[in-house]
Formats: C-alpha cells, structure tokens, sequence
C-alpha cells in the first residue's frame, strides 16, 4: 500500500473535520457541528456532474482504464533502477562472453515486455540507429498514454471548483425566492447552506481526491521512463560491446547517489498505467 498517499489523504480528511468542530457551544470540539457541513443536494450537484462531465470528456477505453489507476497509485512496488541495472551488467557478461545471440534465451525469460523487445531488437541485429530510434518512440508513446490518463484526473479536479460554484448559484437563487414575503422566508436557511456548501465540496474533491491521484501518476510515469531510458542505454551500450564494469558506472549515473550507496531493495517492475 501507498502509505504517503493514505496517510496524506486521511490526515487531510481528519485535519478538516477537526476544523469544521472547532469553536461550537459544546466547548472545544463540537462534534455536532459536523452536521452542518453535510447537505445531499450538494454532494449531489457537485459529485454528480463532475463524474458525468469527466466522462463526457474521455471515451469509454480511457474511462475503463481508472481501476487500474487507482491500483498503479496504492501500489508500492516501485520501479526499482539498481535491480535493471544489474540485469543489463549480466546481459553484457554473457553478449561479451558467447556473442549477441546468446542473449535470446534471455530476452524470452524477461517479463517486462519492454526490457523484451529491447534485447530482441540487438539480438535480431538490427542497426543500432534504428534500433534507439525503435525504443525511444516506445517511450514516447508510453509516456503519452500515462500524461493522458494523469489528464483525466486533471479534468475532475478543474471542474469540481466549477460546480461548486454552479451549485453556489443554485442555493443563491434559491435563496432569494425564498425570502418572498409569502413564504414566509422559511427556506432561507437550508438554501443558503447549499449555497456555501458546494463551494466546500468542489474544492475537497479538487485538491483532496483527483489532485494527488493525477500527481501520484505522474511520479509513477517518471520512475517508469526512468528506468526505460535505463535499458535503451544498457541495450545500446551491449551491442557496442562496452565492458560489463564500464557499462554498471556508466548507467549509475542515471540514479542518485545516495541510491548508489544504500541501493533500492525493492521489487523490479514498470506500474505505471499504460
């Protein structure tokens, strides 16, 4: 489990309804103040036409894709760069030792598929131009398909403002037809509540919700890329025959230092959604 990502979402969610019990007659905290804050016909307007206006924006194959999201942003395997890097110095001991085509068997046992295609791309000999460009374009396209799904998330959190503010103006309007002298003004008060509230929510589903999912996407791409560019490097320094010991500092350069030192014992794996 992600434990920064639940234990930011839910100290945010406590934070706040500590807030919102402050300052009540009760004395310090006023738990019953929280009743204040809840309105259906907000949570309504808010909620409801944000999700349908997202999924107004994108087609059913990106809208299908938001599990898989949610799965990439709780899960803490990790794309861990040490690990590839010593796949790749034993790559270039066994191409150095028995020759490119040696590294087939390899490649078939390799389960990222990219990491794959990459050692099938030098095994089948192919130019090493046209290779790099190959893998570079698979990148590309990678990432882009991850900045899309990070889109999505970025199109809820710019719209919840929006229809917070929709509904301000519904409790707004509703409010002024209420303070018609027949009536008596006894809808004032809850219309007026709806007005304020919407506001509330739009900004709690921004900034708490579908902000830090587009974030944490985004994080997860970069780790992923990351360790892309990685194997492109390593893959191309094999076919140019570079020493498996040069190869390691050569491609340590692409890690942190303190990486270097204390090394990442985590799992090897590409979870960025795709």
């Amino acid at each position: 489990m992600n434990i920064t990502y639940v234990i930011g979402v839910i100290g945010a969610v406590v934070v706040m309804l500590v807030g919102m019990m402050f300052g009540g007659t009760e004395g310090l905290l006023s738990p019953g103040q929280l009743k204040n804050f809840f309105d259906p016909a907000s949570i309504f307007i808010v909620i409801g036409c944000t999700v349908m206006i997202v999924v107004a924006s994108f087609p059913p194959s990106a809208l299908k894709d938001i599990p898989k999201h949610l799965k990439v942003v709780m899960n803490t395997k990790g794309n861990n760069p040490l690990a590839i890097i010593d796949e790749l110095v034993e790559l270039a001991q066994v191409a150095r030792k028995n020759g490119l085509l040696a590294l087939e068997e390899k490649g078939n046992q390799q389960a990222d598929p990219f990491f794959k295609q990459c050692i099938m791309l030098i095994v089948d000999n192919n130019d090493a131009d046209q290779a790099r460009e190959i893998m570079m374009n698979d990148i590309e396209q990678s990432s882009a398909r991850h900045e899309a799904g990070a889109g999505m998330y970025d199109k809820g959190s710019s719209v919840a403002p929006a229809f917070g503010m929709v509904g301000t103006l519904v409790g707004l309007i509703n409010m002024l037809k209420a303070m018609d002298v027949s009536s008596g003004g006894g809808n004032l008060g809850p219309a007026m509540a709806t007005a304020l509230v919407t506001t509330l929510y739009g900004c709690v589903l921004a900034h708490m919700i579908f902000g830090p999912i587009a974030n944490q996407l985004r994080q997860r791409d970069e780790e992923e890329m990351l360790c892309k560019l990685i194997i492109v490097e390593g893959i191309m320094s094999i076919q140019a025959g570079s020493n498996p010991k040069a190869l390691r500092e050569k491609l340590l350069t692409f890690v942190a230092q303190r990486q270097r030192e204390g090394g990442d014992k985590k799992g090897k794996g590409g979870d960025a959604a795709d």
